[in-house]
């Protein structure tokens, strides 16, 4: 079994991550010019796609489409791709900077702006393949979400708060994904994005806790820095804000009442992250942020199981 040389991995990858496990090294720079050795990025831009999906299909009382979720999580991976390296280009000089960013491809010589340019060109055009198979509602919301991915590497040189633009950001998704599924917007699929927006404040602004020092020194903005000691709580707010926001999301959909338990899962998982971040220690902050995964999957299976029930509870779900 290979092993992957020490000193290319890097700080927030997985030590046994399989892109410096198996990928050939010639590769290797490429795929993590896309973050492919740090997969939680994807799981964090596909679930509100795939939860908006799952939002419109139990509102019609059926089971998501696996063809639709299927092209979310392709699009999605090519995507944060795309969106990487971009981030890449125009942090280059703010990453060399910072202890954590460093050795990413771009910053480290490894990959050219030029390369990266490229890159990004064939994963959108990739992406675009598999937007342009949707309905036209969702190509017209794939495409407007282009700007606010332009935007995003230079929210954190104008705002305390890019974190938040982040969460416009990654959560566009639940909207594209109801659009794909149902060809219009309701007031759930709203409901639904404005909570994955507080739900990306908070898991963002855990993330940023890794970089508060090395961010001071480059005059990098977030919000672990704005908050200081109280991102803890601050963190739990935001995360109180995306649970109440789901409910209402449920509430107006008129899913069934399976939605709650699952639903549940998803507020404790959020609250323990809130309660077990430490300023002090980076390490296990990022172990927090990963954790989101799971937790974007505890709200995907309680859209899922919301379509069973409708109709109880005073005739209308829950």
């Amino acid at each position: 079994m290979p092993d992957a040389r020490p000193n290319d991995i890097l700080p927030d990858a997985r030590p046994d991550n399989w892109v410096d496990r198996y990928a050939p090294d010639r590769i290797r720079p490429w795929l993590k010019l896309g973050r492919f050795d740090r997969p939680t990025g994807i799981w964090l831009l596909m679930l509100p796609g795939w939860q908006g999906a799952a939002l419109a299909a139990s509102m019609a009382g059926t089971w998501p489409d696996l063809l639709l979720l299927a092209k979310i999580f392709a699009g999605a991976a090519l995507m944060r791709a795309a969106g990487c390296a971009y981030n890449d280009i125009v942090d280059r000089d703010l990453d060399a900077q910072v202890t954590r960013t460093a050795g990413r491809p771009v910053a480290s010589g490894r990959i050219s702006v030029r390369q990266a340019w490229a890159f990004i060109v064939a994963c959108s055009l990739a992406a675009a393949l598999i937007l342009f198979t949707l309905p036209p509602l969702a190509i017209a919301l794939g495409i407007a979400s282009l700007l606010l991915v332009a935007a995003y590497p230079f929210m954190k040189r104008i705002t305390w708060w890019p974190q938040a633009w982040l969460g416009l950001t990654f959560n566009w998704g639940a909207l594209l994904g109801f659009a794909a599924a149902t060809g219009s917007l309701e007031l759930p699929a709203y409901l639904l994005y404005a909570a994955g927006l507080f739900w990306t404040l908070g898991y963002d602004t855990i993330y940023a806790v890794q970089d508060m020092e090395d961010d001071a020194l480059a005059g990098i903005r977030s919000s672990a820095r704005r908050l200081g000691r109280r991102a803890p709580r601050a963190v739990l707010g935001f995360y109180v804000l995306a649970f109440a926001l789901a409910l209402a999301c449920a509430f107006a959909a008129r899913l069934g009442p399976l939605f709650l338990p699952l639903a549940a899962g998803y507020g404790v998982h959020l609250s323990r992250q809130a309660a077990r971040l430490d300023l002090d220690d980076p390490a296990g902050a990022l172990g927090l942020f990963r954790s989101n995964a799971l937790a974007g999957l505890f709200l995907f299976a309680a859209l899922v199981a919301g379509q069973f029930g409708q109709g109880l509870w005073g005739g209308g779900g829950l």
